[in-house]
């Protein structure tokens, strides 16, 4: 234990995000450069060590956070690296993107605020980067064996990676025209700026891990053809099935999926476009989903200089402590206020769409709404509470409902879904075809980057162990683990 009273001693303190009027103007990651280092020892040493440390079981990944939290205290970067990528291929990535399960299970957390155990692990890989403790890791020999993943997501980059330090010969197949999957198309540039993907890109090339990119398996190339061509194959292709709002008006211009939107706006980062064909700018913007992809359009629309921006949420305000249905250590759902809602807007609880209005020109103007409340399980409309709003854009964020069915992949592999659309899998993530597996948001159904990373390293373990007979890889979940989070 690196300080028995840091906990006593310090009270929490957490990043500092940049000026709202600086950061609006601008792309870059809203936390003010070099504001973490300076406190993150204090931070670390609020860690107590536990006996039970629940933070483990929190995290998927199973990160091994009191140690590298006293390596931190201690500033050894290059242990504190060490141990964390024990557990965690993309620390940089989960440090910025990952709603920190691990904080809600921290025993300080009980009667305390936790410890900022997010901020301490983007900390110690930003750092482990600067150092040059992040280097390639290639296989002292290979296998022989080849493998497949389809998609470049954070599950198919973690079982890319693990397999190819196994010996594997891996080929990363990815249908867009850059490897990341929502790493690089669906997250903003002022949340995660993607310099950060380039470099484990870059890493993960020098490792021997093979990219093939504008490669879409089932319309470019046939699933069938791709199976016989390797050994093994991960399919990681997300769920990428927006769900849709299917009220009158749905077909009036300027009402798009956030997928639709969000992606554009970082091609502009990338150089490919000027301007975003699909822009906020001018324009009263309704969001309608209160998630976090929802929040990224609300954050996108401020830096494309929308005239108003709303967020719709059917669901009710979340309080600000933990319901008695969600106690510690599990993950509460409460009141959060990301980056994006500092900037500005307003969020509306408990509505629902009931329709869209639009101009001569089939353009969106309206959005007609009412106040609902939940009657067993379901949102019943209150009579006297319909209403509109402006909106000239209208981004849809309400979640997904499962892997893409459209492009042909889940019909010429013969794959097998279950009740929730999903691919299913056994206990080592194969799926009914042999030699085919499922990790990451294909499999599991939307989730959190940790999740996708913790099974795109399970799955490298099946895989591992069905092309070898066995696999000293780790393995940190099976297919049904829900750890602490609900």
């Amino acid at each position: 234990m690196a300080d028995p009273k840091g906990f006593l001693n310090h009270e929490r303190e957490i990043a500092k995000t940049r000026p709202v009027d600086e950061r609006v103007k601008d792309w870059n990651e809203v936390y003010q450069p070099g504001s973490l280092l300076p406190i993150i020892s204090k931070q670390a040493s609020r860690c107590m060590d536990c006996g039970i440390p629940f933070c483990h079981n929190g995290c998927p990944l199973g990160n091994l956070i009191p140690e590298w939290n006293d390596y931190a205290y201690r500033e050894d970067w290059t242990e504190a690296s060490e141990r964390l990528h024990a557990t965690n291929n993309f620390p940089e990535f989960t440090g910025r993107l990952c709603p920190a399960p691990c904080e809600s299970a921290c025993v300080l957390g009980i009667n305390q605020p936790p410890v900022t155990i997010k901020n301490v692990e983007v900390s110690i890989i930003d750092k482990a980067w600067d150092n040059g403790d992040v280097t390639p890791q290639p296989p002292e020999r290979l296998s022989g064996k080849t493998v497949a993943v389809i998609g470049s997501g954070p599950a198919g980059l973690a079982a890319a990676q693990q397999l190819t330090r196994a010996g594997h010969t891996v080929a990363v197949y990815e249908r867009a025209d850059r490897i990341g999957g929502l790493l690089r198309y669906g997250i903003p540039e002022f949340k995660m700026e993607k310099r950060h993907i380039n470099r484990r890109i870059e890493q993960m090339r020098a490792e021997g891990t093979k990219f093939r990119t504008e490669v879409e398996i089932g319309r470019d190339l046939d699933a069938k053809k791709l199976r016989k061509r390797y050994d093994a194959v991960v399919i990681a292709a997300g769920a990428t099935t927006s769900r849709d709002l299917p009220v009158p008006g749905r077909e009036l211009n300027g009402i798009h999926f956030a997928m639709e939107y969000l992606p554009l706006a970082n091609k502009v980062q990338e150089g490919d476009l000027t301007v975003a064909p699909i822009s906020a700018e001018g324009k009263h913007v309704v969001v309608i989903g209160g998630g976090d992809t929802g929040a990224d359009c609300v954050g996108t629309a401020h830096r494309q200089g929308a005239a108003s921006v709303t967020q719709l949420e059917i669901m009710g305000k979340p309080g600000d402590e933990r319901n008695a249905n969600q106690p510690w250590p599990t993950f509460p759902m409460l009141y959060k206020v990301t980056s994006a809602h500092e900037e500005g807007g307003e969020r509306i609880y408990s509505v629902s769409t009931t329709h869209f209005e639009g101009d001569e020109d089939g353009n969106v103007q309206y959005l007609h709404l009412t106040e609902v409340e939940f009657k067993d399980g379901r949102p019943e409309p209150k009579p006297g509470t319909e209403r509109k709003i402006p909106a000239q854009l209208v981004t849809l964020a309400m979640g997904f409902t499962g892997t893409d069915r459209e492009n042909g992949l889940v019909e010429q592999f013969g794959l097998e879904l279950d009740e929730r659309g999903n691919v299913a899998r056994d206990g080592d993530f194969a799926t009914n075809v042999p030699g085919v597996y499922v990790a990451g948001d294909a499999g599991r159904g939307q989730s959190l980057i940790v999740w996708a990373i913790a099974e795109g390293r399970s799955a490298a373990k099946g895989v591992d162990r069905f092309l070898t007979g066995a696999s000293a890889l780790p393995a940190p979940i099976k297919p049904t683990d829900r750890a602490l989070t609900v």
